[in-house]
C-alpha cells in the first residue's frame, strides 16, 4: 500500500523567499492570488479551493475581522447603563459592549488569521512542488492521486485533522483566553456585561508578587511547596519501608498484605477524603474515641488550628500515597539481583549497608521520574485540600484564601468566590511556570546523572 516515490533533484526544497526569483509567472502569481499555479497547471479544483478560501478570508477580514481586532484592543467603549427614552418618557436599560465576548471573538480572529497564514504557506508549498516537478520533467499528480495520498503517505494528516481541530478550539483557544485575562482588569469590580474591563499590562503580576496580594501569595506559595515536598517524601519513605517489610524473608502471607494495601487504591480518593473529614471533625470519631478513653478532655483542633490542620493533611495523605509507592517498590525489589546482594554479604556488608549502597539507589533510579510527577501532582493537588479542610481554617490576613489553601485552591476561590478572574489567571500562569521550571531542571539533572527512566 505504501510505495516509495522517486526522489526529486529538488527534494531539499528551495526556500520560499528564493522561489519567487527563480520560478515561472504562475508560481509568482501564487504569492498574491492563491491557487494560481494550480489553475495554470490544470489542477483546477485544488486551485479554485485555494482561491475561494483566500476570497473568503479577505471578505471576512473586511466585514468582521478588522472590527474584531479593534474590539479586542479596546475591549469595548460603551458600558451598559440607563438611557432616557424620549418616546417613553423614562430611562431604560441600554445594553453595552461585553468585554468578555469581545476578547473571545478577538482571540478567535487571531486563530483564524494564523490558520490562513498556514493555508497561504500550503498554497506556496503546492506551487513550489508543481514548479520542482516540472523542472524534473515529472508528471504532475492528479486530483485522484492527491486524494489517494491522504490514505497513503499522508495518512497521518488525515488521522490527525479532526483531533487537532478539537485541540485547537477546545484547548488552545481557552488557554490563550485564560492567559489574556491575566493582563486585564477583569475582576469583581469589572464584571461584564454591566461593566467593561480593559488591558492593564503586567499590573496584575506586580500586584500578586509585590503589591497587596503579596501578603497572601508568598505564604500560600510557601505552604504549597512545604506540602508538596512533605507529601512526596513521606509517601515515598513509608511506602519503601512498607514494601521492604512485606518482602522481607520469613514474612508469611505476603500476597494477603499486598492485597489489603492495594484495596485502599480501589476506593476513590474523594470518598476516603470525605470520610476522613468526618472522622477528624470536632465531634468526629477520632475525637470521640480519645475523649471517651480519657486521653483528652476537649476535642483536638484537627481542622480549626492552622498547624494541626496542615499536619493532619500530610498524615491523611499517607493513606492515599503509600500504597502506590509500596506497589512500585515491590516490583523493584522482586527484580533485584540476588547475586549482587550475596556478593555484598560475602564482602561483609550488613543489611543497612546493602540497603544504603545497593537497594535504595536502585529504587531511586527507577522511581525518580515518578517522584517528579508526584511532586508536580501535589503542587496541583486540589482534591486533598478542598475535600479535607476546604482551605480552612479561615485567615483574616489572606485575601480569598484560608490557612491550608494551596495555590490551586486559592485560584479556585478567586474564580468562584471573589470573581477576581484576572488574579486567578495570574496564579494559574505562575503555577505553570513553577511546575515547568522544576520539571525541566529535575529531568535535566536525571538525564545528566544517567538516570533516565
Amino acid at each position: 500500500m505504501f510505495k516509495r516515490k522517486k526522489h526529486s533533484t529538488f527534494e531539499a526544497h528551495i526556500p520560499l523567499t528564493k522561489l519567487f526569483k527563480k520560478a515561472d509567472g504562475a508560481t509568482k502569481a501564487s504569492y498574491i492570488i492563491m491557487g494560481a499555479a494550480n489553475i495554470a497547471n490544470k489542477q483546477y479544483l485544488k486551485g479554485f479551493i485555494f482561491l475561494l478560501l483566500e476570497i473568503s478570508w479577505v471578505a471576512w477580514l473586511f466585514t468582521t475581522g478588522l472590527k474584531a481586532y479593534h474590539n479586542m484592543i479596546t475591549l469595548g467603549t460603551h458600558a451598559q447603563g440607563l438611557v432616557y427614552d424620549k418616546k417613553l418618557g423614562i430611562s431604560v436599560l441600554k445594553a453595552g459592549d461585553n468585554s468578555m465576548l469581545l476578547l473571545l471573538w478577538g482571540m478567535l480572529a487571531v486563530i483564524i488569521t494564523v490558520l490562513f497564514i498556514l493555508l497561504y504557506r500550503a498554497n506556496l508549498g503546492s506551487a513550489r512542488k508543481i514548479w520542482e516537478l516540472k523542472q524534473d520533467g515529472e508528471t504532475l499528480p492528479t486530483l485522484k492521486q492527491d486524494l489517494a495520498s491522504l490514505l497513503d503517505e499522508k495518512m497521518h494528516v488525515t488521522l490527525m485533522a479532526i483531533p487537532m481541530t478539537g485541540v485547537l478550539f477546545f484547548t488552545i483557544l481557552p488557554l490563550i483566553y485564560m492567559i489574556a485575562i491575566a493582563f486585564t482588569s477583569y475582576d469583581h469590580n469589572h464584571l461584564p456585561p454591566k461593566n467593561l474591563f480593559s488591558w492593564v499590562g503586567f499590573a496584575n503580576f506586580g500586584n500578586v508578587i509585590s503589591g497587596q496580594m503579596a501578603n497572601t501569595f508568598f505564604p500560600v506559595l510557601a505552604w504549597t511547596l512545604i506540602w508538596a515536598v512533605a507529601a512526596t517524601v513521606t509517601s515515598f519513605f513509608f511506602g519503601v519501608i512498607l514494601a521492604m517489610m512485606i518482602n522481607a524473608k520469613g514474612i508469611k502471607g505476603k500476597k494477603v498484605f499486598r492485597t489489603i494495601f492495594i484495596l485502599t487504591m480501589a476506593i476513590p480518593a474523594f470518598i476516603s477524603l470525605l470520610i476522613m473529614n468526618n472522622m477528624f471533625a470536632d465531634g468526629g470519631l477520632v475525637n470521640t474515641l480519645l475523649i471517651n478513653s480519657g486521653l483528652i478532655k476537649t476535642s483536638l483542633p484537627f481542622f480549626t488550628n492552622p498547624l494541626f490542620a496542615k499536619f493532619t493533611i500530610i498524615v491523611v495523605n499517607l493513606w492515599i500515597g503509600i500504597p502506590a509507592t509500596m506497589l512500585v517498590t515491590t516490583g523493584i525489589l522482586q527484580n533485584q539481583s540476588e547475586e549482587q546482594i550475596e556478593a555484598a554479604e560475602i564482602d561483609g556488608a550488613n543489611k543497612f549497608q546493602i540497603f544504603r549502597s545497593i537497594t535504595f539507589p536502585q529504587i531511586v533510579f527507577v522511581m525518580a521520574p515518578s517522584l517528579i510527577q508526584q511532586f508536580i501532582g501535589n503542587v496541583n493537588n486540589f482534591n486533598v485540600i478542598y475535600l479535607l479542610t476546604g482551605g480552612g481554617p479561615a485567615n483574616s490576613n489572606y485575601y480569598g484564601a484560608g490557612s491550608t489553601d494551596l495555590l490551586i485552591t486559592w485560584l479556585y476561590n478567586l474564580t468562584l468566590n471573589t470573581a477576581d478572574y484576572n488574579l486567578a489567571s495570574v496564579i494559574g500562569i505562575l503555577i505553570f511556570i513553577l511546575s515547568a521550571t522544576f520539571s525541566l531542571i529535575a529531568y535535566k539533572k536525571i538525564s545528566n546523572s544517567g538516570m533516565e527512566a
